[in-house]
C-alpha cells in the first residue's frame, strides 16, 4: 500500500471484512427532512459490531498483519470505540490486546472493552494514554494499531462509503463526523475514485477541532487540550496522513458546539427513536446548523457513526448542561 489507500485497497477491504461485520442500513426520516428542508439519508452505524464504525478499519489491520505480529500481540490507544472494536476483532483472531485509555474515559466503553478480552490501562490525559502505548509496543514488542493514522484502519473505514454508494446512486453531499479523521479519510478518498462530484462535510466539536485547526495552519496540528462531551470525537490531533486526504478531498470542516450536539441527540431520540452517542450525533448537529447546503436540492448522507452510550452517560450529559 502506497502513502494513501487506491480504489483496489478499499475494495479489498469491503471483500475481507464483509462477513464478519454488519452491511448497516441507509434510512431517510421524514421528521429530519422536514426539520432541515433537505432530503436526509442516515447511515446507521451505531447499529455495527461493537456498536460504532471503528470495527471496520481495527479488523482490517489485524487481518493484514503476519503471524509473527498476532502472535506478540496489539497495542492501541483510544477514548472508547476503537478499545472495543480491536479488543473484539483481536478476540476473533485469538490476538493478546492492550487497550490504554484516559483516566477520563467512559467506564462503559472500558468495561466493554474488557468484555471484549482486551486488556484496559487507565492512563492520564489522552496525549500521555498515547505515549504509554506507544512504550509498551516499544518495551513488549507488540504491534501498535493506530486508531485513525494508519493506512490499513483508513481502508478498513473506507469500506462505509462503498455501502453507501451500493445502497443509493443519487448522493450530492455527504456530513462525516470527524475524530482522528480516519473515516473522513477513507470515505473521501471513496468519493474520490468513484464519485468526484459529491460534497463531503467533516464535523468536529469546538472543543476539540485539531482537523479544521489543521487545515487553517496548513499542518497536522496537536491540541494542547480538548474538552467536549463527545468523547469519540476527543482525538488530541489531526493524523499526518488524514489530514493530507482531508486537505486535498474536503469540502469544509464545519465546528459545532456541544449544546448542539445535545440538541441533536435529543431530536435523533424523540423523532427517530434511535439511541446515538453525542460523537454520532455531530453529522446532524451540523445540519441543524444550516452550514450544509445542497445546490441541486438532492440526497444528503449523514453518517451516525456510533451508539455507545448508557443510562448513566445520559444521566451524567443531563447533569452538564
Amino acid at each position: 500500500m502506497g502513502s494513501k489507500p487506491t480504489l483496489e485497497d478499499l475494495q479489498l477491504a469491503q471483500v475481507q471484512i464483509a462477513n464478519k461485520i454488519h452491511h448497516t442500513p441507509l434510512t431517510p426520516n421524514q421528521s429530519l427532512n422536514a426539520e432541515v428542508g433537505q432530503s436526509v439519508f442516515l447511515k446507521c452505524e451505531n447499529f455495527q459490531k461493537t456498536g460504532s464504525f471503528k470495527v471496520r478499519g481495527a479488523l482490517n489491520s489485524i487481518m493484514n498483519l503476519d503471524k509473527d505480529q498476532l502472535t506478540r500481540g496489539v497495542v492501541t490507544v483510544s477514548a472508547g470505540n476503537h478499545a472495543q472494536a480491536l479488543a473484539w476483532a483481536s478476540q476473533q483472531l485469538n490476538v493478546p490486546t492492550t487497550v490504554v485509555m484516559n483516566e477520563k474515559a467512559s467506564l462503559t466503553k472500558a468495561q466493554a472493552t474488557e468484555a471484549y478480552g482486551g486488556k484496559v490501562i487507565l492512563h492520564g490525559t489522552a496525549p500521555e494514554a498515547f505515549q504509554l502505548a506507544l512504550q509498551i509496543a516499544e518495551e513488549e514488542g507488540m504491534t501498535f494499531i493506530h486508531p485513525f493514522d494508519d493506512l490499513q484502519v483508513i481502508a478498513g473505514q473506507g469500506t462505509v462509503g462503498l455501502e453507501i454508494f451500493s445502497d443509493l446512486q443519487e448522493i450530492e453531499s455527504l456530513i462525516i463526523p470527524v475524530g482522528g479523521g480516519g473515516l473522513i479519510a477513507g470515505m473521501s478518498l471513496v468519493k474520490r475514485y468513484l464519485h468526484p462530484h459529491v460534497k463531503i462535510y467533516g464535523v468536529e466539536p469546538e472543543g476539540a477541532a485539531a482537523m479544521n485547526a489543521s487545515l487553517l495552519q496548513g499542518r497536522a496540528v496537536h491540541l494542547d487540550n480538548v474538552s467536549t462531551i463527545a468523547d469519540g470525537l476527543g482525538a488530541p490531533m489531526a493524523g499526518e496522513l488524514t489530514y493530507q486526504i482531508v486537505r486535498e478531498n474536503v469540502e469544509k470542516i464545519i465546528v459545532v458546539s456541544d449544546s448542539q450536539i445535545m440538541q441533536a441527540m435529543s431530536f435523533l431520540l424523540s423523532r427517530t427513536k434511535l439511541l446515538v452517542e453525542p460523537a454520532g450525533c455531530a453529522a446532524i448537529a451540523a445540519l441543524f446548523s444550516g452550514q450544509v447546503q445542497n445546490d441541486t436540492g438532492g440526497n444528503t448522507v449523514a453518517i451516525l457513526s456510533g451508539g455507545n452510550v448508557s443510562l448513566e452517560d445520559m444521566g451524567n450529559y443531563s447533569s452538564s448542561e
